[in-house]
């Protein structure tokens, strides 16, 4: 009878609490913490705050913090005078310290997942952040994961760790959940609140927090029955791109040598309407998403016992992207009678993906690294990335896209499509143009080798003609014109304006979240349109 006694006061308390938790959501009394405040964290925050919550926001980047705290944003898509009215109205707060968890009922850590050095998953991150919580935690909180990881991590490196310090029980004294970020940098059409919310609870009880408070302020909610589907739903949604992008870039120099342009191909490959999803061809594979999220879920299969070939195979695949680009940059080179060795090169684009900031994982980054190694004089342009830094610790710098830029270089690489470029201007002066993104379609100029159409013996190199000789030579093969977001032409856009601050200082220690200001450190490691060409989607 005391059991029972016991077992019915529980679930009265837990009715009163779940009333009381849907009263502080529809009155938007509950207020909220962000651990990491980078790409996605950011951008989560403001939503939430948007929403009439009060924001603890917390990083261990103290210059993030303060740039904040100034009112400046770092992210692109969020504004400076947004960050000014949120915390004017005093909806947002910055600051370093973990403290401000204990005014919070809802904790959401959104920091990095890289992997290590032996391409292993790194979740140190994720620990850090719950060690850094879970002193502050007050009953009845809501702690929801939202970074990428491997299955089971929200159970075995959140929950448990949190019952274990407490001496709670998720679903009674505390709750939790994972939701994936699912974030498109750059994107004009998809942000936080319109893309669909994935959410999986530890319990029903946690869920039903979860989809509550994300149902307030979030278009829709898809929610499945655990925090593990929850995450193995992630990783697939990033590992269907990376095999579909590795098809493709296998495909590519096939197509060339079997004098077959794919983006012909693809093209009209694209218009069938039905069971049919497009990707493309690039340099590499760029971002956080693609290039390491397949590695967390073959990595989990593997404590089963299971081996995932398809996944091992299509990310040696993508990651060879960027040597064939130098391999065929030297045979254009040699084609041209130049050797690699002095030459000059101009890579336009250092992003791993058109019109954003992101340098992780970028293709470029080796790109540039393999043609240094190879001798070559290697210089970038690139309106969205002022500087970088290289792996001997110095510190590149970009160059000014101009015509006499590109009369320069004895071979100009399209590594980023950038809608800042002018790719007419560049086919005008440019002695030879490798195009990896397919960036030059609809210019004119016989001066033009794009990734993928058939290999041709008669590139005319550009020496000192004039721009109404250039016109008179042969027109890019591929004379489709893409169009741009806003529906002008590429290689006739205006130049974007970037006012992000220059940050030359090395990281000399780990971030919660890496933001999506310009990055001087490289990382190692495309873009069409859509799928296959941004890689760097979530």
């Amino acid at each position: 009878m005391e059991g029972l006694i016991e077992n019915s006061e529980h679930e009265g308390n837990k009715e009163s609490q779940e009333r009381t938790t849907l009263q502080s959501i529809n009155n938007r009394s509950l207020k909220a913490a962000v651990i990491g405040l980078g790409y996605v964290g950011l951008p989560m925050a403001v939503e939430m705050a948007h929403a009439g919550y009060q924001v603890y926001g917390i990083d261990i980047d103290g210059a993030k913090v303060a740039k904040l705290v100034a009112g400046k944003s770092y992210v692109i898509g969020i504004e400076d005078k947004v960050v000014q009215s949120l915390t004017g109205a005093g909806l947002f707060m910055a600051g370093t310290d973990y403290a401000a968890v204990a005014h919070a009922d809802v904790i959401v850590i959104c920091v990095p997942t890289p992997l290590t050095a032996e391409h292993q998953p790194d979740i140190s991150f994720i620990a850090a952040a719950v060690d850094g919580i879970t002193p502050y935690l007050q009953k009845g909180c809501l702690v929801i994961l939202e970074s990428t990881t491997y299955p089971g991590t929200t159970e075995e490196r959140v929950k448990q760790p949190i019952e274990a310090a407490k001496g709670w029980k998720a679903g009674q004294q505390f709750h939790v959940c994972y939701s994936p970020e699912r974030v498109d940098p750059g994107s004009v059409h998809y942000g936080v609140k319109n893309t669909p919310k994935i959410i999986g609870g530890s319990t029903p009880s946690c869920l039903s927090f979860g989809k509550a408070f994300y149902g307030s302020f979030l278009n829709e909610i898809v929610p499945v029955s655990s925090t593990t589907v929850a995450e193995t739903a992630k990783l697939f949604e990033n590992t269907f791109r990376s095999v579909n992008i590795a098809l493709v870039n296998e495909l590519t120099p096939a197509c060339e040598q079997m004098g077959v342009n794919i983006w012909e191909v693809l093209d009209a490959a694209a218009t069938k309407p039905f069971g049919y999803m497009p990707f493309y061809p690039g340099p590499g594979i760029g971002g956080h998403c693609i290039p390491i999220d397949p590695i967390y879920l073959s990595w989990a299969a593997g404590r089963q016992g299971s081996e995932l070939q398809f996944i091992t195979l299509a990310d040696a695949t993508n990651r060879q992207m960027p040597e064939r680009v130098v391999k065929r940059a030297a045979e254009l080179l040699e084609q041209n009678g130049l050797s690699m060795q002095g030459s000059r090169i101009v890579l336009a684009g250092m992003a791993y993906k058109k019109d954003i900031d992101d340098l992780r994982e970028s293709p470029a980054l080796d790109v540039y690294r393999l043609l240094h190694e190879a001798g070559a004089d290697v210089v970038f342009t690139d309106p969205m990335v002022p500087v970088f830094r290289k792996d001997d610790g110095t510190v590149a710098h970009a160059q000014s896209a101009s015509p006499e830029l590109w009369a320069e270089a004895d071979l100009v690489i399209i590594t980023t499509d950038h809608t800042g470029f002018d790719y007419q201007e560049m086919a005008d002066h440019a002695k030879l143009i490798f195009d990896t993104r397919n960036a030059t379609a609809g210019c004119i100029g016989g001066n033009i080798v794009v990734l993928g159409q058939p290999i041709r013996s008669d590139v005319n190199v550009v020496q000192g003609v004039n721009t109404v000789e250039i016109h008179e030579m042969q027109t890019h093969e591929n004379m489709r014109v893409p169009r741009t977001v806003d529906g002008g032409k590429r290689g006739h856009t205006d130049s974007i304006r970037s006012d992000r601050e220059v940050n030359v200082k090395a990281q000399t220690e780990p971030i919660i979240e890496p933001a999506s200001e310009p990055s001087i450190e490289p990382t190692n490691k495309h873009s069409h349109e859509d799928f296959g060409g941004s890689h760097g989607k979530s």
